[in-house]
């Protein structure tokens, strides 16, 4: 499953929750969030040249897109009667460069629903797709692959 061309209006009617965040030293630095649950060193990978000792962005945004996608996705099947116990989402994020002479991002979700069908695990995916806000933020922005596996 891969995002499709949907034009969907996707922005907040009303801000619930605003998270906050400060980076210092971009990606050789930290990143802490203001209610001090965040305080965490930030380095380069090796594979970008860095030493790795640290998390990095991708990491982050693969760790909340994971968990939003994984909360969105229990939310639409308890909506529509299901238990998804024992359901993961894991988010692999890869960042390159773009056809602009910047970067970009590419996203693949694997989906485990274990206790689910197949038919009925797609259409759970596919609806917590719709709700999901990072699916929302990235989508027709970002490659989004969902594995169901």
């Amino acid at each position: 499953m891969t995002d499709d061309a949907t034009a969907v209006d996707s922005r907040p009617t009303k801000i619930m929750y605003v998270a906050e965040a400060t980076a210092h030293g971009g990606r050789d630095g930290d990143v802490t969030s203001q209610d001090g649950q965040i305080a965490l060193k930030v380095a380069m990978p090796p594979q970008l040249g860095g030493d790795g000792n640290g998390t990095n962005p991708e990491q982050l945004f693969a760790a909340g897109y994971s968990s939003c996608f994984h909360n969105a996705l229990v939310l639409v099947g308890r909506r529509e009667g299901f238990d998804l116990t024992g359901s993961t989402v894991a988010a692999k994020v890869g960042i390159g460069p773009n056809k602009q002479r910047g970067y970009g991002l590419a996203v693949a979700l694997s989906v485990s629903l274990p206790v689910l069908d197949q038919e009925i695990a797609a259409r759970l995916v596919e609806a917590a797709h719709m709700v999901c806000p990072y699916s929302n933020a990235t989508r027709n922005n970002i490659d989004v692959t969902i594995i169901l596996g």
